[in-house]
């Protein structure tokens, strides 16, 4: 895991037009880095759907949200043209990043084990350092903690 106050580590990964984007693209601004495990799920959806609707309060801030799943670019096209999503989603397929920032992790569910992603939301400073970390994150509320955490490093 990386940890609070931590330089974040730079990537670059295709978006969903397939646009190579980097971290340090984003240097002097604020970044909402948030991971998730799979597009078009019903958690998943609901976390999208709250940062695009979210989005003109986090550009107020300064900030950029930049979401992360292994999901092909092809299949986050197709999300944000289903649920009209403003945010940038990024492709991570060989889940490098994934497994940089700690977030792909053992799992269990109904009694069963298997490899996902922990979903996980990294803020990160103008500088390139990491201001917060939620880490197992429940949905419900999530968009507006990470607002008003943004609000309060300002």
């Amino acid at each position: 895991m990386i940890e609070i106050a931590d330089m974040a580590k730079d990537f670059c990964l295709p978006n969903q037009d397939e646009v190579d984007i980097c971290l340090r693209d984003f240097k002097g601004k604020w970044v909402v880095l948030y991971f998730y495990p799979k597009d078009n799920t019903p958690g998943c959806t609901t976390e999208a759907c709250d940062f695009t609707q979210n989005l003109p309060a986090f550009e107020e801030l300064d900030a950029v949200i930049l979401g992360i799943s292994p999901d092909s670019p092809k299949k986050h096209r197709n999300f944000i043209e289903k649920k009209a999503l403003k945010i940038t989603l990024l492709s991570d397929e060989d889940k490098k990043v994934l497994q940089e920032y700690g977030v792909w992790q053992l799992k269990k569910m109904c009694g069963r084990e298997y490899m996902g992603v922990v979903r996980t939301t990294y803020l990160i400073d103008p500088n390139g350092k990491v201001a917060y970390r939620w880490d197992k994150v429940k949905v419900k509320g999530h968009v507006q903690a990470v607002k008003e955490k943004l609000e309060e490093l300002r």
